[in-house]
């Protein structure tokens, strides 16, 4: 195997690479990716057998054919530290060693047999539902920040995608909760025939979101029984699905909250921010007291001392004070898109509704924490 190829061309599929391996893992192979040349394309594949990235590239020179794993980790921090733009030649002078130059830069990289590496097959179809990259990306960045992290409802460590139907037109929702809070955003789409609801993991998520982060093409999905797959130009990722069952949500979104809060979004997350910095734990609460059109910020805090700010406000029912996790509060106000931010409430201890009236197709739910 012998190639040359640019950093920058390389660096950007292994940026995704390196994330996806487990870094302490039992079997040494799946610490590695797979590099393999053929004709003039480059496939590069990495996996935690869980989830598996692939990638192509033709924008390389090939002198000649061949493949070989090395690891990712230092193959990637090798790419990120030189220069650049540089061009670098990758040389499989044996089984067992790599040799990469680049001006005055020379390593050998030990590597591992390709026949160690796990074989994936592919049983999608060909055909699949066509995601708009820019209104997926947003869904999955609304509804991440209500993940799970308990891994005894591992149910809930993901997102929920099934389809939804509104006055005859289909969407494409994701919907995520820890219990505490829950968020729910939805895309268009053509249709939702065939289309099998799933439970998508945490950590596929997260690598989705960075490689649509760096992209411009639109996304296929497929799916079977235990996998899906996202196809991103010349990229794919497959990832097995949740096997469980996400709860029935829409019983805890509230239809009937009557006191309604606007306040401009980023004067609230402003003045959230400076309150809580007298607080060194962000799960600490801050208490929120609404009067007719201002609300009062305040956090005390017994290791550190208190924070108080008043602001201007829409609220035009009876005087109501109820207090939210902090983080929670801030990560929902962040994703909202218009520059107010509305809360539907109903007294100290009942679910609150959050909407962003420049997003129709989205919605936030948070508990109220006692303090």
């Amino acid at each position: 195997m012998h190639f040359q190829i640019k950093r920058d061309t390389l660096l950007k599929s292994l940026n995704i690479a390196h994330n996806i391996i487990e870094r302490k893992n039992t079997l040494p192979i799946l610490s590695n990716v797979l590099l393999d040349i053929k004709g003039n394309k480059l496939s590069i594949v990495a996996t935690d057998l869980d989830l598996v990235f692939y990638d192509e590239i033709t924008d390389l020179k090939v002198t000649k054919e061949g493949s070989t794993t090395t690891s990712a980790t230092v193959l990637h921090d090798l790419l990120r530290k030189l220069p650049s733009n540089l061009d670098i030649i990758f040389n499989l002078k044996d089984e067992n060693k790599l040799n990469i130059s680049a001006e005055n830069s020379k390593f050998n990289l030990l590597c591992l047999p390709v026949d160690n590496f796990p074989n994936f097959s592919d049983n999608f179809e060909d055909k699949g539902l066509i995601l708009n990259k820019k209104d997926f990306l947003s869904l999955l960045n609304k509804t991440k920040i209500s993940m799970s992290n308990d891994e005894t409802r591992h149910y809930l460590n993901g997102i929920y995608i099934h389809t939804t139907e509104a006055k005859g037109k289909f969407f494409l929702t994701g919907v995520a909760t820890d219990s505490h809070r829950l968020s729910s955003s939805s895309m268009p789409i053509e249709n939702s025939s065939n289309f099998k609801s799933f439970i998508l993991p945490k950590k596929t998520v997260f690598q989705l979101c960075s490689l649509l982060e760096d992209s411009d093409e639109n996304i296929t999905l497929n799916s079977t029984d235990t996998k899906i797959q996202f196809k991103i130009g010349n990229s794919k990722i497959i990832s097995k699905i949740i096997d469980g069952k996400f709860p029935d949500y829409q019983k805890v979104v509230p239809k009937n909250n009557s006191k309604i809060l606007t306040v401009n979004a980023k004067d609230f997350i402003n003045s959230v921010e400076r309150v809580i910095t007298v607080s060194i734990d962000r799960k600490e609460g801050v208490k929120i007291t609404l009067d007719k059109n201002n609300i009062q910020l305040f956090v005390n805090s017994s290791s550190s001392g208190e924070g108080k700010e008043i602001l201007k406000a829409n609220y035009d029912s009876e005087p109501l004070t109820v207090s939210f996790n902090s983080r929670y509060i801030l990560d929902i106000a962040s994703e909202i898109e218009n520059e107010s931010i509305t809360l539907n409430l109903q007294d100290a201890v009942s679910p609150v509704l959050i909407l962003d009236n420049s997003d129709k197709q989205s919605y936030f739910v948070i508990m109220p924490m006692k303090i």
